[in-house]
C-alpha cells in the first residue's frame, strides 16, 4: 500500500499540540501573573540592596588587596563591613578553601560568587571605572619622598605650559606619590591652535622624569614587554614612560631626577606596534610585575546573614497563592488529559478488539489512528491473499502426487520408472516452493544469512550460464555471457548465483525460440537482458510482488512458483544493493543489479 501523509488539520499530533499549547498558556499566564504581582516589588528592592552591598564590600576588599601582599590582616575589615551591611561576607580561594569568613555558616561551593577580588583585574561592572589594574596597586613604582619635590616643581612648569596653550588645570598626586597635571577647562584666549603634538610636548617633560626606584621598575617592565612583543634586535630601542606608554627609538625617553637630558617631543618616536597589542603586553607584564605586591586572587561571597543563600524569599502568603494556582492548574491538566486520553484510547481499543477477533478494523477518523486502521485492514487482506496463494501453489503438486498414487493403488497406472519420475518431479517442485517461502520468511524476519567474501562476477555468471545451458538449449534460446575485465565484489557467492539464476530462469521461460538471453557484468553492476515478450508498463511496479505472473494465470504450465523475482529483490537488498527492471512489450526485458563497490 502506498503511504500517504495525513493532512495537518486531521493529524493526531495537531490535536495533541493544540491541547498542550492551550494548557501550557493557561498555566504560564496564571503563574506569571501571580509571580509578577507578588514578587516584583520585593525582588526590585532586595536586588538593589544586594548589588549595593556587593559593590561596597568589593571596593573595600579590592583596596585592601591593592596595598597588601596577603589577606592575613583583613579579618577586621571583613567583620566590620559585614556588621555594617548586615550580611555574611566570605573570601575563598578559587578552589573554595575559606580565607576569611565574617561568621560561621554552611559551605558556599554550590553557589556562584558575588565577584572575584583581584586588584590586577578589577570588575569594571562593579566599580564603574575604566582601568583594569587598580591605581592603588603601586608595587615598586613608589616615588621616594626626597624625589617628590623635584617632580612637583616639574609638574608646576608643565601646568604653566598648558596655561600658555589656553588650558586650565590642577596638579594631583597618584598613589605612588607621582604628580600629574589634570586639565579642567579650555580658555578661548589660546595663543596658538590646540594640537595633540603641542599638548603632548608639555606633558612629556613630566612623563619622562622618574625617580631611581621608578626607573629600575620601568627597566624591568621594559624587558618583560620586549619579550612579549617579540621585538628581537629592536628590544634595546623599547622605552616605556612612567605613564606606561611604549615607544621605539634611539632617544632616551626616561631620565632620573638627577639627570639633565634633552627631551624630544613624542611625535619624533616610532610606536612599538599596534596600539591594542602594545597596550595588552604592557598591562600583562605589569600584572606579572605587580603580582608579588598584591593579595592573591580570591572569590567574594556576599550572602544573607547566618546562611549561605543569595536567593530572595517569598512570603508565606505568596507561596500559598502560588501553590493554590499550581494545584488548580494541575487539576485542570489532569481533567483535560483524561478526556483527551479517553477519546484517543477508544479507537485504539476498537483496533485491539478487531485484531483479537480477526475482523476488519473500524475506520472512524482521518488521523494517524484511522491511517493505522486502514493499514491493518490492508495487511490482513494481503495476509489472506498470501495464504490463498500459498495454498493454491502447494495444492497443485500435492494433487498430482495424490492422483498418481491413487491410480497406482487402483491398478489404473503401472508402478514403473515413469510414474516414479513424475512423482519425484512433483516432490522437487513442492520442495522448491517450500524453500522459496523459507527464504522469504527469513528475509522478512531479518535472519537471512549472508556470508560475504571477495567474489568474481565472471565466475558467478559463467556458473549460472552453465547451470541453465540445458534449459536454454531445450527452449532454443541462445545464452551469452559478456564480462568487462575481471570485476570482484564483496558478496555471498551462493546467494548471488541464486539471484542471477532466478533472473535467467525467468528470462528463458519468457523468451521465444530463436531469441537470446545475455548475462553481463561491468564493475559492480550485473545485467540480464532477454529478447522475450516484454512486460507492460502497468505491470512493471508489480514484477517483484509475490506470486505475481505476467499472464495473470494460476497455471504452472510456464513453470515457476511466482516467488523468484521477490526472492531476487530481497537477496539483493540483503547485499545492500538494488535491482531494477526496464521493459517494453515485444522488445524484451532488462534486469539490472547494482552492488556496493565497497564491502558492506
Amino acid at each position: 500500500m502506498t503511504a500517504h501523509r495525513v493532512p495537518l488539520r486531521h493529524s493526531l499530533i495537531t490535536r495533541l499540540l493544540v491541547t498542550s499549547v492551550v494548557i501550557a498558556l493557561a498555566a504560564i499566564s496564571a503563574t506569571a501573573w501571580l509571580a509578577a504581582t507578588t514578587t516584583t516589588r520585593a525582588i526590585s528592592h532586595e536586588q538593589g540592596v544586594a548589588v549595593a552591598d556587593e559593590r561596597a564590600a568589593y571596593e573595600a576588599l579590592v583596596g585592601y588587596a591593592a596595598t597588601h601582599r596577603d589577606w592575613s590582616g583583613a579579618a577586621a575589615l571583613v567583620r566590620s563591613r559585614a556588621a555594617r551591611l548586615g550580611r555574611r561576607i566570605t573570601l575563598t580561594t578559587e578552589d573554595h578553601r575559606v580565607i576569611l569568613d565574617s561568621q560561621a555558616g554552611p559551605p558556599l561551593a554550590a553557589i556562584r560568587p558575588s565577584a572575584v577580588v583581584d586588584a590586577l583585574d578589577v570588575d569594571l561592572g562593579l566599580t564603574g571605572g575604566s582601568q583594569r589594574i587598580d591605581e592603588r596597586a603601586v608595587g615598586p613604582y613608589v616615588v621616594p619622598y626626597e624625589d617628590r619635590y623635584i617632580e612637583k616643581e616639574v609638574a608646576r612648569h608643565v601646568l604653566v605650559c598648558f596655561n600658555k596653550l589656553g588650558y586650565d588645570g590642577v596638579v594631583r598626586f597618584a598613589e605612588t606619590g607621582r604628580p600629574t597635571v589634570v586639565v579642567t577647562t579650555v580658555r578661548p584666549r589660546a595663543e596658538e591652535p590646540l594640537t595633540r603634538s603641542a599638548t603632548e610636548g608639555c606633558a612629556f617633560e613630566l612623563d619622562s622624569l622618574v625617580s631611581p626606584a621608578e626607573k629600575k621598575a620601568l627597566q624591568t617592565l621594559t624587558e618583560l614587554t620586549a619579550r612579549c612583543l617579540d621585538l628581537g634586535d629592536r628590544a634595546s630601542q623599547l622605552r616605556i614612560t612612567p605613564t606606561f606608554r611604549a615607544y621605539l627609538g634611539p632617544w632616551q625617553l626616561v631620565r632620573t631626577v638627577h639627570e639633565q637630558v634633552k627631551i624630544e617631543p613624542p611625535s619624533m618616536f616610532e610606536p612599538a606596534g599596534p596600539a591594542d597589542v602594545v597596550q595588552g603586553c604592557v598591562e600583562s607584564e605589569r600584572r606579572t610585575q605587580l603580582r608579588p605586591y598584591v593579595a592573591p586572587r580570591a572569590l567574594l561571597f556576599v550572602t544573607a546573614a547566618g546562611t549561605g543563600r543569595t536567593t530572595l524569599s517569598l512570603s508565606s502568603a505568596g507561596i500559598g497563592r502560588i501553590a493554590g494556582v499550581t494545584g488548580a492548574v494541575l487539576l485542570a491538566t489532569i481533567a483535560v488529559t483524561v478526556l483527551v486520553g479517553r477519546r484517543l484510547v477508544r479507537p485504539l481499543r476498537n483496533l485491539a478488539d478487531a485484531a483479537e477477533l480477526h475482523g476488519p478494523a473500524p475506520v472512524s477518523t482521518r488521523d494517524e489512528i484511522g491511517r493505522l486502521a486502514r493499514a491493518l485492514n490492508d495487511s490482513a487482506e494481503r495476509r489472506r491473499t498470501m495464504v490463498s496463494d500459498v495454498a493454491h501453489e502447494l495444492r497443485t503438486p500435492l494433487s498430482n502426487i495424490r492422483t498418481w498414487l491413487e491410480a497406482a493403488q487402483d491398478d489404473l497406472a503401472p508402478t514403473d520408472a515413469q510414474l516414479l519420475g513424475m512423482l519425484h518431479e512433483e516432490a522437487l517442485l513442492l520442495q522448491h516452493i517450500i524453500d522459496d517461502l523459507g527464504d522469504l520468511a527469513a528475509a522478512d524476519a531479518g535472519t537471512l544469512r549472508i556470508d560475504p567474501e571477495p567474489t568474481s562476477l565472471r565466475d558467478v555468471l559463467t556458473q549460472v550460464a552453465a547451470g541453465h545451458w540445458g534449459n536454454a538449449q531445450a527452449a532454443a534460446v541462445r545464452l551469452e555471457v559478456q564480462v568487462t575485465g575481471d570485476p570482484v565484489v564483496s558478496a555471498d557467492p551462493v546467494r548471488l548465483r541464486q539471484v542471477v539464476g532466478n533472473l535467467v530462469s525467468n528470462a528463458i521461460r519468457h523468451t521465444p525460440p530463436g531469441g537470446s538471453v545475455t548475462l553481463a557484468a561491468d564493475g559492480s553492476t550485473i545485467s540480464v537482458r532477454d529478447t522475450g515478450s516484454g512486460i507492460a508498463a502497468t505491470d512493471l511496479p508489480k514484477v517483484f510482488d509475490r506470486f505475481w505472473r505476467a499472464d495473470g494465470s494460476r497455471s504452472r504450465a510456464t513453470g515457476g512458483s511466482g516467488l523468484g523475482l521477490a526472492i531476487a529483490r530481497r537477496l539483493t537488498e540483503a547485499h545492500s544493493g538494488t535491482i531494477e527492471v526496464e521493459s517494453e512489450p515485444g522488445r524484451g526485458t532488462l534486469f539490472t543489479i547494482r552492488l556496493p563497490a565497497e564491502p558492506f
